[in-house]
């Protein structure tokens, strides 16, 4: 029997995608296909304009995958990684899947470290899931010492597996509300991407609904349970003038600046995404 061709596999992929509402349904069919193949997205856009085939056997496998994602089973959970910045992280079930809007959030803190005069200065990613903002920062700043926490159960061993290696990052599964009492005082940067879903709110996408872990959505009744935590722990931490990014949803960044300006930060401004939606707040401790 001859083998399937592959365009016609990414073809059918995608109109079955398409149908059960994945947002860009021929981007993950090529993905998919990359990751059955062992190749990146480019490579297969190449393989079909050769009109190369697969087997029988790769060719179930990829369908397997795809009547998974069409199930809205994230893709990321489907091929084990996820992009981020210059980074791959490995993710799956019991940990966020890190976002693109968060590579903008985390470019606050980096920018900071890279402008600290100290010869390595202190950042500390609050809440870290996965890891990816702590990795993001540790790697990008080699000379910064880069601490994160995690208290989720599910999330923390990804944070270790990501993180592993990584000899100026530190990582521990404590609150964030409590952890590193001994760097109060001294870190130039404090970053969190906290849960800031309000707890009545019901996420639109099946893929966020169904298999994001509820410890990192859902805030409050307001989403901002923790926000007011980090306000208070963050100005402990913080050395004077250190900076402060929070990430959040578009409609929180008013909310969340009378929160910060209430409790004495200086210079509370909010920021948008590439999409040009509200994304983070910033503030600076006196």
């Amino acid at each position: 029997m001859p083998d399937t061709s592959l365009a016609s596999l990414v073809r059918a992929a995608a109109e079955r995608l398409a149908d059960a509402g994945v947002p860009d349904p021929l981007v993950d069919a090529e993905l998919l296909a990359g990751h059955v193949l062992g190749m990146r997205r480019g490579e297969v856009q190449a393989a079909l304009v050769r009109g190369d085939t697969v087997s029988d056997a790769r060719a179930t496998a990829f369908d397997e995958l795809v009547a998974r994602r069409a199930g809205r089973e994230p893709l990321q959970h489907i091929t084990g990684v996820a992009p981020f910045r210059h980074l791959e992280l490995a993710v799956g079930p019991g940990v966020f899947v890190p976002r693109p809007e968060t590579e903008t959030v985390v470019q606050f803190a980096i920018d900071a470290l890279l402008a600290s005069p100290e010869p390595a200065p202190i950042a500390i990613d609050l809440g870290t899931g996965s890891g990816a903002i702590a990795l993001a920062m540790a790697t990008e700043v080699p000379h910064a010492r880069v601490f994160a926490t995690e208290l989720s159960p599910e999330a923390f061993p990804w944070a270790q597996r990501n993180t592993a290696g990584v000899a100026n990052l530190t990582l521990v599964d404590e609150d964030l509300g409590e952890a590193f009492r001994d760097l109060d005082g001294s870190a130039s940067v404090v970053i969190s991407n906290p849960p800031y879903v309000p707890d009545a709110a019901v996420p639109r996408d099946p893929e966020v609904r169904l298999f994001d872990p509820h410890m990192a959505l859902y805030g409050g009744e307001d989403g901002l349970d923790i926000v007011r935590i980090l306000s208070v722990r963050a100005a402990e931490l913080l050395r004077p003038g250190g900076l402060l990014v929070i990430e959040h949803g578009e409609m929180q960044g008013e909310e969340i600046r009378s929160i910060l300006t209430r409790d004495g930060w200086r210079a509370a401004a909010t920021h948008r995404d590439l999409t040009l939606r509200d994304r983070a707040t910033t503030a600076l401790r006196p």
